[in-house]
């Protein structure tokens, strides 16, 4: 026996052991310290604290008498979780530890500086693993000393890839809408590359709604996420039931072929716009689902496509046009050169299945189509143009066409002859002293770009017997000649290179054949490739000569602008803009857009809508931080969404408070949502990561 006294210290290579008073057995390996007690373990970080402790040396084991105590913290970065460098403090009646595991008995655990506490977890009994895991039993989370959840039992991965079944943490709330909701839900991990995520709520006036995700790997090259939401009908208040599916899948199936797949179902628009907790996800009135298999080598690419788009007209059941492939077989060539001579080819190649079904007209189940576009492309430079002349031809197959509005199983064959004459003018351009307000150093160099492209499309003469699928149907005879001006000002950046401080573009095409060789119908909305090409918003509801002068101006500096304008010198306006702005200063971050669209209501309804978001600070700035989003209106008088929250954020914890509202079609529902976030380990409450603005 060794019987040491007054500051003592034992150390091996894994721990450090100091007391006032040591008595030690060198035999057995058991050591009892007494007095101010200090022990660490040099292999994971452990720090300890107490008065008394019996530890077996030779086994690595022993156990701590009121003991105090940190550990290192797992810092994790993810999306939406508060992180923090503080440790994990904790303090307890006794302390047992075997080599790689901690058990602290009648205690609690933190990760806030003992001199400002604001959280406790205070349990039975802490089951520790270093590495691997935590266990709390019989807890109770605290704040500033207020009971306010109680956990019967508690995990915490500390793994690196962690994955546990379990039940998720319940949460409750209020829908002006749904009612009081109360929900949970538990997370299956079938095995190391397979989990399923449950979760259910009850609204008071809906009833249970359901949701359940599947993702897995299958193997190392293919991976799946498969997600449905369902909910019952209610009738008496006349609610129909429905359902969300999602799939996302991906797979390198070999010999350099890639399949992909993406899925979007709905029962109906309205029922996901009852649901939605996203404004952009409530008016976007179409899905898109395709699987495609592909194939690239050098210039060439070969796909398999199997595709279903579903536009919604209003959300009344029904009310919808359905394009489908199944499927349809793509070769496509990139543009190469003819030997060594300066000519490129490129080529553009399909057969597929098609069909196209919406109220009052539907194609036949499988409808052929094929299409065959070469085209040669010629450059050349001369005295500073740079010149360059292409001639394609596109064939396209089908074997139905409309015949005065109704479908009949006669081929459409269209021929379609196109030459394009690009030409590019010489660059002008000028080096001068930058104006104060751009801080830009002491050089800008201002660069004028001016280009022509004279088109003319021939041969097709049966536009209105075409029936449209997708880009390919609407190309129509053209004899046109495209303008184009950009301005741009340039300077360096802090890096050496260059970059755009302010850019204007401007585009305008003269109509030789304003009908389009027959493509137009005076009095309706009429879509053509060359009208598409030039801007997204439809200009052609009867013949004409000029196209709008689409212009974007762009300004780049603390403040950044954009604005989109169509100004239509036919009806001598501007028919539709779009003005946007947005300034990051600090930790202040403001964006602002305005939309308005004055055109013909034939073409388009109109619109007039501010949205306008601001933030100040971020997700794990201590302190207050706030974020504000809307959406307004001028067309009907209403804010159609608000969002506002708070979230105030210690270094160890943060609290978040939201309200919401939407007002439009289906919904008129106010939300609030409150969330307790708990740094490096996750939230409490009913405001879910993904709807937070912090």
């Amino acid at each position: 026996m060794r019987h040491a006294r007054g500051s003592v210290v034992i150390t091996t290579p894994t721990m450090r052991l100091s007391a006032d008073e040591i008595d030690w057995n060198t035999e057995t390996g058991a050591v009892e310290a007494r007095g101010n007690v200090h022990f660490e373990n040099l292999t994971d970080g452990q720090k300890m604290s107490c008065q008394l402790a019996q530890y077996d040396i030779n086994a690595d084991t022993g156990k701590f008498f009121k003991v105090t105590g940190s550990a290192p913290a797992k810092v994790e970065f993810k999306p939406g979780l508060l992180r923090t460098q503080n440790p994990y403090y904790f303090e307890g009646e006794t302390l047992d530890k075997t080599k790689d595991r901690y058990v602290l008995h009648n205690g609690f655990i933190t990760d806030c500086k003992p001199e400002d506490m604001w959280w406790k977890l205070k349990g039975k009994s802490f089951d520790i693993i270093p590495g691997n895991r935590a266990i709390a039993r019989q807890s109770t989370l605290t704040l500033k000393n207020v009971p306010i959840f109680y956990l019967p039992a508690f995990y915490k991965s500390l793994a690196e890839e962690p994955r546990r079944s379990g039940f998720l943490t319940p949460n409750v709330g209020n829908s002006s809408q749904r009612g009081q909701v109360i929900g949970g839900g538990y997370f299956w991990a079938i095995n190391r590359s397979y989990d399923l995520t449950y979760r259910t709520q009850y609204y008071t006036r809906r009833g249970f709604v359901h949701q359940a995700d599947f993702t897995g790997w299958a193997n190392q090259k293919t991976t799946f996420d498969f997600s449905v939401f369902t909910a019952g009908a209610n009738k008496t208040l006349n609610l129909r039931g429905g359902h969300i599916i999602s799939l996302d899948a991906k797979s390198q199936v070999g010999k350099g072929w890639e399949a992909r797949g993406e899925l979007r179902q709905l029962s109906a628009l309205r029922f996901r716009q009852e649901f939605t907790q996203s404004f952009a996800e409530a008016i976007n009135s179409e899905t898109h689902s395709v699987g495609f298999l592909t194939k690239h080598w050098r210039d060439y690419g070969v796909n398999v496509v199997a595709q279903r788009n579903v536009n919604y007209q209003t959300d009344v059941p029904g009310d919808e046009i359905v394009i489908r492939k199944l499927p349809e077989a793509q070769f496509n060539a990139r543009e190469r050169a003819i030997k060594d001579l300066p000519i490129w080819f490129s080529l553009e190649s399909s057969f597929g299945l098609e069909r196209r079904n919406q109220p009052l007209f539907q194609t036949r189940q499988f409808v052929q189509r094929s299409d065959f576009a070469p085209r040669v492309t010629t450059a050349a430079h001369w005295f500073g143009l740079d010149l360059s002349p292409s001639f394609g031809i596109r064939q396209t197959t089908y074997d139905s066409r409309l015949r005065d509005g109704k479908l009949s199983g006669q081929n459409l064959i269209r021929s379609a002859r196109d030459f394009q004459f690009d030409l590019g003018l010489p660059r002008l351009s000028r080096i001068f002293q930058a104006p104060k307000w751009m801080r830009a150093g002491d050089q800008v160099k201002h660069v004028i770009e001016a280009r022509a492209r004279y088109r003319n499309v021939s041969g097709i003469n049966d536009f209105r017997q075409t029936i449209r699928f997708d880009e390919t149907d609407i190309m129509s005879n053209t004899h046109e000649v495209e303008f184009s001006l950009t301005n741009r000002l340039l300077r360096r950046n802090g890096n050496g290179g260059v970059e755009d401080v302010i850019s204007w573009q401007l585009w305008y095409k003269r109509y030789f054949d304003p009908t389009f060789g027959g493509a137009i119908i005076p009095g309706q909305r009429n879509v053509v490739q060359s009208s598409s090409e030039l801007t997204g918003y439809a200009f052609l509801n009867g013949y004409r000569h000029s196209s709008p002068v689409v212009s974007v101006l762009r300004v780049q500096s603390r403040i950044g602008t954009e604005w989109r304008t169509d100004y239509d010198p036919v009806r001598h306006a501007i028919v539709n803009s779009t003005l946007s702005f947005d300034a990051r200063f600090g930790q202040l971050f403001a964006l602002v857009s305005h939309s308005h669209l004055n055109t013909d209501p034939v073409l388009a309804p109109k619109a007039n809508q501010l949205r306008g978001q601001f933030q100040w600070g971020n997700d794990n700035r201590r302190g207050f931080n706030y974020g504000f989003s809307t959406g307004y209106d001028y067309r009907i008088g209403r804010f159609q969404y608000m969002q506002a929250q708070t979230t105030y954020n210690t270094d160890c914890c943060g609290f978040s408070v939201q309200y919401r509202r939407f007002n439009f079609n289906v919904i008129n529902d106010n939300q609030f949502r409150v969330a307790f976030n708990i740094a490096n380990i996750g939230s409490f409450g009913t405001l879910r990561k993904q709807e937070r603005i912090f």
